[in-house]
């Protein structure tokens, strides 16, 4: 599953590889992490046996299904790169998962070099790599937190300082929706957030899409082997963006959302896995 950083395409993992041996203090490694096994199929290298167990498990239904990771990464940079040419100047990275080539500070900066990025996750591994990523970026920071408590992560003093909630804010939530099963009121969760933003935010969310009797053996994989990962239809995902304005083309699956060059002709199982889109609070 995993490869050497000589061939990983571009927009998989950084060469940011821990020591031989190298096991964090306090986290047991034998239970696997969302961001690790994101990170695994990506082909990187912070990730555990457990971790690269469970991607190669899911990429044996799917064997192309690297490909809808890297779309997943693809469509971050050009969501991101299009809120900063509407002149949003902060995000909240919700799920952000470990460090990756083109980043969310990365590609914001670029066009707003005082952008503002707050990356929010719950893996502790994801904090201690992501500091030393930004130790000398002074407009992004790193906060260990889980999706579903916005109390803790909206008042958190680290957000709450870089952040201005007065102020129109990016609030991304790529890929992290749908590891959050139908009891745990993913639409009211993701109401809460789009609630705390002001006029002119927006809402970025791509998520897992359901595909009938294509997924069910996925969708059976992820939630026996890592507890979460629900496939919702394109419908379903649209419902998240109630009350918002959805930017063109709407609510999509990834490659076809406002593409750099031409999409694929044909649509495979694997550029379909996942959809999604950006929605303006008004």
């Amino acid at each position: 599953m995993t490869q050497g950083n000589a061939n990983l395409h571009p927009l998989a993992r950084a060469t940011h590889n821990p020591p031989p041996g190298w096991q964090p203090k306090g986290i047991d490694v034998s239970i696997p992490s969302v961001a690790r096994v994101y990170d695994a199929i990506l082909g990187g290298k912070d990730n555990f046996p457990v971790d690269r167990a469970i991607a190669e498990e899911l990429v044996a239904f799917m064997p192309d299904g690297r490909e809808a990771a890297i779309y997943n990464r693809a469509v971050l940079g050009r969501g991101v790169r299009y809120l900063a040419e509407q002149g949003i100047r902060q995000f909240i990275d919700l799920g952000s998962g470990l460090p990756t080539a083109r980043n969310t500070h990365q590609v914001a900066q670029e066009i707003i070099p005082e952008a503002r990025v707050i990356y929010v996750d719950n893996d502790p591994i994801v904090l201690a790599h992501g500091r030393a990523l930004l130790a000398e970026n002074q407009y992004t920071t790193v906060i260990t937190a889980d999706v579903r408590q916005p109390e803790e992560i909206l008042s958190h003093p680290d957000l709450r300082s870089l952040i201005d909630f007065d102020q129109p804010i990016g609030l991304l939530m790529l890929g992290i929706i749908h590891h959050l099963n139908d009891e745990e009121d993913p639409d009211g969760l993701v109401a809460r957030y789009r609630n705390a933003v002001a006029a002119g935010s927006y809402l970025f969310l791509t998520h897992f899409v359901d595909h009938g009797t294509q997924t069910d053996d996925l969708q059976k994989a992820l939630l026996t082997d890592l507890g979460t990962g629900r496939f919702r239809t394109l419908e379903e995902i649209t419902a998240y963006f109630d009350g918002l304005e959805l930017v063109e083309p709407g609510v999509v699956y990834n490659p076809l959302w406002r593409p750099d060059g031409q999409p694929p002709e044909t649509l495979r199982l694997t550029e379909k896995l996942i959809g999604g889109g950006i929605g303006r609070k008004p």
